[in-house]
């Protein structure tokens, strides 16, 4: 099991553990903590967070600005990678597509997911399907991660 995800499985269990881990997480990568991830799940395979709408993540029309909203699909993606990938094997982002398709209005779910067998075939490049979602349950923003995943020297 990765370190994150047993982090995860130790802090998650204790009162204010997510808000913890979130803080934790945030500390390995300084960028993340500009929009204040709450992490809500973590599994292999799957992770999920939510973005606070806040004035520091907010654009001139006053909502989640771009950014914000890619730096929580990107830190998603990261759990979930830390969670998913073998022990013989290392990853690193090269590439992200994403559509914004609606007005980030609200606090917004990021969920990053895969599919077990893509860590395990033979192509290295692994394609995380993430996307944002506001509290009314539209779709904000989506797209693909592009990881490149070798086997570690």
């Amino acid at each position: 099991m990765t370190q994150v995800l047993d982090l995860w499985k130790k802090t998650s269990a204790l009162p204010q553990g997510k808000r913890i881990f979130s803080i934790l997480f945030s500390q390995r990568a300084p960028y993340f903590a500009t929009i204040r991830p709450r992490f809500t799940e973590i599994r292999p395979n799957y992770a999920e967070l939510v973005i606070p709408k806040r004035r520091g993540v907010h654009n001139h029309i006053k909502t989640v600005h771009a950014i914000a909203l890619c730096n929580g699909l990107e830190a998603a993606m990261g759990a979930l990678a830390e969670s998913s990938i073998p022990s013989d094997k290392r990853w690193i982002p090269k590439g992200m597509e994403v559509a914004y398709t609606a007005k980030a209005t609200s606090d917004i779910v990021c969920s990053a997911e895969t599919d077990p067998g893509q860590w395990t075939g033979g192509d290295p490049d692994v394609g995380v399907r993430v996307k944002g979602v506001r509290d009314d349950g539209t779709v904000v923003i989506e797209g693909v991660i592009r990881l490149w995943v070798t086997p570690k020297k």
